[in-house]
């Protein structure tokens, strides 16, 4: 198969119907992540593949490895995981901030078996639980070194009897054998790195995985509170891969910026894959990624550094980055990509004046491997988060109470659905001895996947987003499963309803808060349910910033919880209180359409309708002023 075949004219909207006219099986894509990564080392053996930061501090002082390096240390690894009883269906747990040998890890998983990577943010029993959904036995785990947090949770893992065998990352830049190896009773407890050394880097020892097989389970949100590992095989991962790689925008010699950690989906596809599929250098931020205080003092440097020309970020990063002074000649820079949460018009006018630099907007979800959708930064098109990639197809549906779809027309608004090669098998329900049980859980239909964002759609492809029909939060990027919030308020004695919802935030995007009805006769107060849900919400991002007692939880006409009124005084009360010193507001409304919260604000003659405006631009809602009559 030609190069031209695998990389297509696809620089603007037009494209897309070229390069669908030629078969996806005909472009020559690798079947694997592994046939993926050998295909490079094969290529390029000595260009430069990843370059690693040991932290935003020491941003001078990277770790790096070529191509042909990176196979050979993927081949020891997935070799030493063979050797010590890893196969083909059977998954590793990694738990670990980001570092070196995260990446060597994460492949070397999914070469010898599956990669299952967990949030070690997450409480320490929602993760056991998610260990023992993916019937992992091995455990890749930081070091105490590199993260003491993360291996006080890998010795609770221990100490439940959840793994057997441990293995551990050093910090990046480490040398071997500089600190004692931990012991635990019972558990095989070894160096990664070490153990490695013993194995050969010259081929995979086992049987390497078809396009079919299993590759990662990444834990997603759902409405149930439950563990819900989504599946991805090879094909998902290296097929959307490829759809983010074949962009015409940027060659092989674009050096990428990656900081979001490995156990996101946009960190593996967008920036370690795809780059592997390109030839392109990745530039790894340190463990803290974009949560550290020193990178946003040193970014602009590390641009110039290593001559960036794109990043991936969520908008509060961006919303930070307006504020640092650039001062590094940051010509490099052509693209900053952007998702995971609404974009607020602010914070795109603020970067992009700031910097001279476009953000790019995507759209995507884990159950459809990553990215979905994608804008074109020569081609805008305002409020649209991006036209389909090639070879994916999108509708808008009405989702009937008795689960019945019915497509609806190009631009009306409805459920968005995805169709095509990335979309997920399911998730995981139950585990035989050599396999998973999958199950869409009322998300699949006939190959179509609900997304649970509401949309509409032109004629182009190009998706508008209009609101949330699934109760998802997005705190910051990170998704939050409501469901988490409410059963933990509900083990109150004085609890009898609990709903969470998202209330906007100018920097987090959106933070929880819940409303709940008490028992009759109960003296329970606002502030001490919510010192209760500090307490006993499994994730600490997810605690709510304020509990609200109400007389009723809202509900459908067929009885179904209704959220959408929840959400819509949620964000009432966000704009009164960042309204709340503006002079000349009289009042703050809010309603639902189309499954869109728009804000009104009543103002009198006097007010700064300028000042008002301004502040409205920071969240990412629908709004109007109105003159009071």
């Amino acid at each position: 198969m030609t190069t031209d075949a695998l990389w297509p004219v696809y620089a603007t909207p037009g494209d897309l119907e070229t390069i669908e006219s030629i078969p996806l099986a005909d472009r020559g894509i690798p079947e694997s992540t592994y046939a993926l990564l050998s295909r490079a080392a094969r290529l390029w053996p000595d260009r430069r593949a990843v370059t690693v930061l040991p932290d935003a501090s020491r941003w001078t002082e990277p770790s790096f490895r070529t191509f042909g390096e990176l196979l050979a240390d993927v081949h020891r690894a997935a070799n030493a995981l063979h050797d010590v009883g890893v196969r083909r269906h059977d998954a590793v747990t990694l738990i670990s901030p980001n570092c070196d040998e995260l990446i060597t890890a994460t492949l070397a998983a999914q070469l010898a078996g599956i990669a299952a990577p967990i949030n070690g943010a997450l409480s320490r029993d929602h993760i056991a639980e998610l260990v023992r959904r993916a019937g992992s036995r091995i455990l890749i785990t930081a070091a105490p070194e590199l993260d003491a947090a993360t291996w006080e949770t890998a010795q609770h893992l221990i100490d439940t009897g959840v793994v057997d065998t441990v293995l551990l990352l050093r910090p990046t830049g480490d040398a071997a054998d500089v600190t004692p190896t931990p012991v635990a009773d019972g558990t095989t407890v070894a160096y990664l790195g070490d153990l490695a050394e013993k194995y050969d880097g010259t081929a995979f020892l086992g049987q390497p995985p078809a396009a079919q097989d299993i590759a990662a389970l990444f834990h997603t949100g759902g409405t149930t509170g439950k563990p819900k590992p989504a599946a991805h095989t090879h094909a998902n991962e290296v097929t959307d891969a490829w759809m983010i790689a074949a962009n015409s925008l940027l060659d092989e010699d674009s050096v990428l910026f990656a900081a979001l950690p490995l156990f996101h989906v946009n960190a593996l596809v967008v920036t370690l894959l795809a780059p592997l599929l390109r030839g392109q250098q990745a530039v790894w931020a340190g463990p803290l990624g974009y949560r550290d205080p020193a990178f946003y003092a040193n970014y602009w440097k590390i641009v110039q550094q290593y001559g960036i020309v794109a990043m991936s970020a969520v908008p509060t990063v961006y919303a930070v980055l307006t504020q640092c002074p650039v001062d590094a000649d940051i010509t490099s820079l052509r693209f900053a990509l952007v998702g995971a949460s609404a974009l607020p018009a602010v914070v795109r006018k603020d970067f992009e004046s700031h910097t001279g630099i476009p953000l790019v907007e995507g759209y995507g979800l884990t159950e459809a491997t990553c990215a979905s959708a994608r804008c074109f930064p020569d081609h805008p098109r305002p409020g649209s988060v991006g036209q389909r990639l090639p070879y994916q197809h999108v509708k808008t549906v009405r989702i009937d109470d008795d689960g019945h779809w019915h497509d609806l027309p190009l631009g009306e608004v409805g459920n968005l659905a995805i169709s095509g090669p990335t979309v997920f098998p399911g998730y995981v329900t139950a585990r035989s001895d050599d396999t998973y049980l999958l199950d869409g859980l009322g998300k699949l239909n006939d190959g179509w996947l609900d997304t649970g964002d509401l949309a509409r759609i032109d004629a182009e492809g190009f998706v508008y987003l209009t609101g949330r029909a699934k109760d998802l939060i997005i705190r910051g990027g990170h998704n939050i499963d409501p469901a988490m919030i409410e059963e933990a308020l509900l083990a109150h004695p004085d609890v009898s309803g609990a709903a969470a919802v998202g209330r906007p935030d100018v920097r987090a995007g959106e933070v929880p808060v819940a409303y709940v009805v008490v028992v009759p006769g109960a003296t329970v107060t606002d502030d001490e349910l919510l010192a209760w849900a500090a307490r006993n919400v499994d994730e600490r991002a997810a605690a709510p910033k304020s509990v609200a007692i109400i007389d009723a939880l809202p509900i459908t006409a067929v009885g179904k919880p209704y959220k959408l009124g929840l959400r819509a005084d949620a964000a009432r009360s966000a704009i009164e209180d960042a309204l709340a010193e503006a002079g000349g507001v009289v009042g703050v409304d809010a309603t639902v359409d189309d499954g869109a919260v728009v804000i009104a604000v009543t103002v009198d003659a006097e007010a700064d309708t300028e000042a008002i405006t301004a502040t409205l631009d920071r969240f990412a809602l629908t709004w109007n002023i109105q003159e009071r009559r």
